[in-house]
């Protein structure tokens, strides 16, 4: 795997995901209260013996960059390592990525080198686990010169994705992205392929999940042949199809686009039952900064089917469905009802607790008797005594004075101070 050179689209806006976007780029955002979802791929990668990755950035970058640099040290001698390549201006093109595709064709000279055989494009936004091993040898043993791997979707969402036909071999013969109505139905496959382990994969359509393995000429050839190409799913794969080899990889597992606030509630919230996505597994860690946190500590609290993180302390709350983040501090008679709180990045001190109260600002946490139901709160947030946040009106989408409501769930946006009493 040392020949092979990873790609990972880390600079999308990321506007579905407004306002856990709004100040960091998309694949910075927290999941599981303690990783984020840049750290999913690069674990893939590092667990898969993939040596050189190299994460492509754009938008509301600075947290991005710190969290890998801060992460991901192999030191001199390993030969391994994982590089930012941030959107640049060149005599030759002064504008910021517009896609995908324009993202890889202007890093390429950065990432290859004489040694690269394939090159493996990913995205910075699911949660999934995959041993890349298996994916780079599907596309040698296919000989394939590009590789799409692939998972079973259900018709409900099937419109959300790049759908495709592959013969009995496993090579591709149709492609349509993201297609509806009559269309979609032309993409229905009656008879789904085994996956590699031979699990049938039982769902009526072919998604694609959008990570593709290419041999680099090909790579080279399609995007030279097709300069104004921006995106891979609608520009660049139905031209590959029109040329050259292209191998679909059945994947089985678990795997979960983070595309919209309604699809991150629902992910993080799985992630505290049992049967879904496996945190933790000794033989294929998910790695992320190393904090160093003390233990959680609780006085009396009540929990149930829930995620607490390190460095927590919780008073006599009762939590059910929730995760709660690093550093989460919930006092007395705080109820949370599938409430996702991705926690604090400090403590404050004394000092900084007294200072607040001078200025009659809640502490940073979780004040005495508020109530969250199915909710986000994002990092370091104020939430004050007596607050009730449940969205009782059943309201779709809409902005308020420090809250915002997305797919009917509320959010707290970073930073966010909700005084005490307060109802939304």
């Amino acid at each position: 795997m040392k020949d092979v050179t990873a790609v990972i689209m880390g600079g999308g806006q990321g506007s579905r995901l407004f306002p856990l976007t709004r100040d960091r780029a998309k694949p910075a955002v927290p999941v599981a209260g303690r990783i984020r979802l840049i750290d999913i791929p690069l674990s893939n990668c590092i667990n898969s013996g993939i040596t050189r990755m190299h994460v492509l950035t754009q938008f509301n970058s600075a947290s991005l960059n710190r969290h890998i640099s801060r992460t991901y040290h192999f030191g001199v001698l390993s030969g391994s390592l994982v590089e930012v390549i941030a959107a640049e201006q060149t005599q030759g093109n002064r504008n910021w990525f517009q896609g995908t595709a324009d993202a890889v064709r202007r890093s390429l000279r950065h990432v290859r080198d004489g040694k690269t055989k394939h090159v493996l494009i990913l995205a910075g936004d699911h949660l999934y686990r995959m041993n890349y091993e298996g994916f780079i040898r599907r596309h040698e043993e296919s000989h394939a010169d590009v590789t799409i791997a692939v998972c079973p979707v259900a018709e409900e969402f099937a419109s959300s994705f790049g759908l495709l036909h592959a013969d009995a071999e496993g090579m591709v013969t149709r492609f349509a992205e993201k297609p509806e109505g009559d269309a979609l139905h032309a993409m229905r496959v009656d008879t789904m392929p085994a996956a590699a382990d031979g699990e049938e994969l039982g769902a009526p359509y072919l998604a694609s999940m959008g990570i593709y393995v290419f041999s680099p000429w090909v790579l080279d050839e399609l995007l030279a042949a097709h300069p104004e190409a921006n995106d891979f799913g609608k520009e660049i794969i139905p031209a590959a199809l029109d040329r050259y080899r292209v191998a679909a990889h059945y994947f089985s597992g678990y795997w979960e686009d983070i595309g919209t606030i309604g699809s991150f509630y629902r992910a993080n919230l799985a992630l505290a039952e049992p049967g879904q996505f496996a945190l933790y597994d000794p033989e294929f860690p998910l790695y992320t900064r190393p904090r160093f946190l003390s233990p959680t500590r609780f006085n009396e609290a009540q929990i149930t089917r829930s995620l607490v993180t390190e460095g927590c302390i919780i008073g006599r709350a009762k939590i059910e469905g929730s995760v709660v983040g690093i550093r989460s501090i919930l006092h007395d008679g705080v109820e949370l009802d599938g409430a996702l709180v991705m926690g604090n990045d400090v403590y404050e001190t004394e000092t900084e607790r007294a200072a607040c109260a001078a200025r009659a600002m809640p502490p940073l946490g979780v004040g005495e008797g508020t109530l969250i139901r199915r909710a986000i709160l994002d990092k370091n947030c104020r939430i004050g005594a007596g607050v009730r946040i449940e969205n009782a009106a059943n309201v779709l989408d809409a902005d308020g004075d420090n809250y915002y409501i997305r797919d009917g769930i509320v959010i707290i946006p970073k930073d966010a101070v909700i005084p005490d009493g307060t109802v939304i």
